[in-house]
């Protein structure tokens, strides 16, 4: 390791929330460290560590298959030089205690970490490794060019050999270009830096590359500009973004924090823009407003789902708009609405089974997801499943509901029965159940009411016990006259008539 180089730091957690919240607590380069992976158990961040090379690891004790108790007792048998911080929680002090025998330098508890707190751990592990002593001195003027730039990157202030500058870049202007490497590359591939070298001459620019972007020295960049988005289009799997050119390379730290890394940020919602430049954003950014959860909800339970689901649809598609958003918390809105979908159907009596094993399936996706246009093709995924389940799960309580109706009015028929009778019931509004019935029954609630009371009537006329006028009051009809006008506009016959009609049979 030469002096000056960033602590590689691997984050182990099963809880991704908290291996997020970890990556935002500090501007990790400008503190001289720099997040190489993240792993969420033990067995996962060992085979991280053949690859990675971290000089620190950051582990929880408790996670499935492998727990940091057993991994930290590994890796300071296989790799005693890689220094590690236990992040626990209350009530886990004899796996913590274990964990100091075995050689870990300090331990975190949960509930209290802070940024201050992180710190402090993480340069006290530094200064145990030989190689990576935290250096608040002035760099050398004997730096080679790249640990110059890393240097300036991370916030050190460097005094610059000018004449030895001046022969590495020999031109009066600067470019970043960056460069989303694909999952699991650490460095730019080789063959696109062969590319640069390809296409220029020395004479025109010269190139510096880093882990994740090429440092450009030149005059006119036009030819570059071309070149670049060319390269873009070709190289399927990564993103490329470029900045405003600066002159000055103690600018350098500017350009790459409040340019570069914005750049690559706002990719995730521009990924089909093969270069991304400022003058191709928005301006000024859009403002979205907040998601009403309230609303959405309330739309929900009374199942309006049509215009809930509207809603939601017209704020995803701003939301989407708005580059600025932090991706973490974009994705995060996400995660909470399937969350939420999934929990408000199954309160609802709906089947969620199904849907509620996929929302995990969705919640990695959606944390997986490289750009917003994929977190969107997951998430209408979800709803597609969501809107499945409330039409399959609605058939069936919907039959069930009639079901119920059915067999109360059969019940009752004999009975004084109205539809607010009913509704009162059932805890219905009498027009909606009014609206309900007809749609879900091949008859209307009045409709349906008389047929079943003439049916029963017309069995009594036939066993001939009783008058018309008694067997009117049998069968729910108060009023005579009103039944045998009924009566004969079903059948075809008055109920004398009837009668008379099966005795002769």
């Amino acid at each position: 390791m030469t002096v000056g180089e960033l602590g590689r730091v691997l984050i182990v957690d099963d809880e991704p929330l908290i291996r997020q919240g970890i990556k935002h607590y500090l501007n990790w380069e400008q503190q001289g460290f720099e997040i190489v992976g993240e792993a969420s158990n033990g067995l996962e961040a060992l085979e991280l560590i053949e690859s990675k090379h971290p000089h620190i690891i950051l582990t929880d004790i408790v996670m499935p298959i492998m727990d940091g108790e057993e991994l930290t007792r590994i890796v300071k048998e296989r790799y005693p030089q890689i220094e590690v911080i236990i992040l626990s929680s209350f009530g886990e002090f004899d796996y913590v205690r274990s964990t100091f025998q075995s050689g870990v330098v300090d331990y975190i508890l949960k509930p209290k970490l802070d940024a201050k707190g992180l710190l402090h751990a993480l340069k006290a592990a530094a200064e145990r490794i030989p190689s990576l002593q935290m250096m608040d001195k002035q760099a050398s003027v004997d730096l080679s060019v790249g640990q110059m730039i890393q240097k300036l990157i991370s916030g050190y202030e460097v005094n610059f050999d000018v004449e030895k500058l001046s022969e590495v870049f020999p031109f009066g202007e600067f470019r970043l270009l960056g460069i989303q490497l694909k999952s699991g590359e650490n460095d730019l591939p080789k063959h696109i830096k062969g590319r640069f070298e390809a296409e220029f001459s020395q004479e025109e620019y010269t190139f510096h590359s880093e882990q994740n972007f090429v440092l450009i020295n030149g005059v006119h960049f036009t030819n570059f500009i071309t070149f670049a988005k060319q390269l873009a289009e070709s190289e399927s799997g990564y993103g490329f973004v470029l900045s405003e050119s600066f002159t000055d390379l103690s600018q350098l730290a500017v350009i790459y924090k409040e340019s570069l890394l914005k750049l690559l940020n706002y990719r995730f919602y521009f990924s089909e823009q093969p270069l991304l430049m400022k003058q191709n954003l928005p301006n000024p950014a859009p403002e979205c407003e907040g998601f009403n959860l309230d609303w959405f909800t309330s739309e929900f339970k009374r199942k309006n789902f049509k215009a809930a689901f509207n809603y939601l649809q017209e704020h995803v598609t701003a939301l989407s708009n708005c580059y600025t958003m932090d991706v973490y918390e974009y994705k995060a809105f996400f995660g909470n609405i399937v969350f939420n979908i999934t929990i408000l159907l199954g309160n609802m009596d709906y089947d969620v089974k199904e849907l509620d094993h996929a929302k995990y399936s969705y919640f990695k996706l959606i944390e997986e997801a490289p750009n917003a246009k994929e977190v969107i093709e997951q998430f209408g995924k979800f709803i597609t499943e969501a809107n499945q389940c409330i039409n399959s799960s609605q058939n069936y309580l919907d039959n069930q509901n009639m079901k119920k109706l059915l067999e109360f009015i059969k019940n009752h028929y004999a009975e004084p029965l109205t539809l607010t009778d009913v509704a009162k019931h059932f805890h219905f509004n009498p027009s909606y159940l009014s609206s309900y019935f007809s749609t879900h029954n091949s008859e209307g609630f009045v409709e349906y009411i008389n047929r079943i009371r003439i049916e029963e009537a017309s069995k009594l006329l036939v066993e001939g016990r009783a008058t018309i006028s008694e067997i009117s009051g049998m069968v729910g009809y108060s009023d005579h006259s009103y039944f045998c006008k009924v009566f004969k506009k079903m059948t075809g016959l008055s109920p004398s008539q009837y009668r008379r009609k099966q005795n002769t049979r």
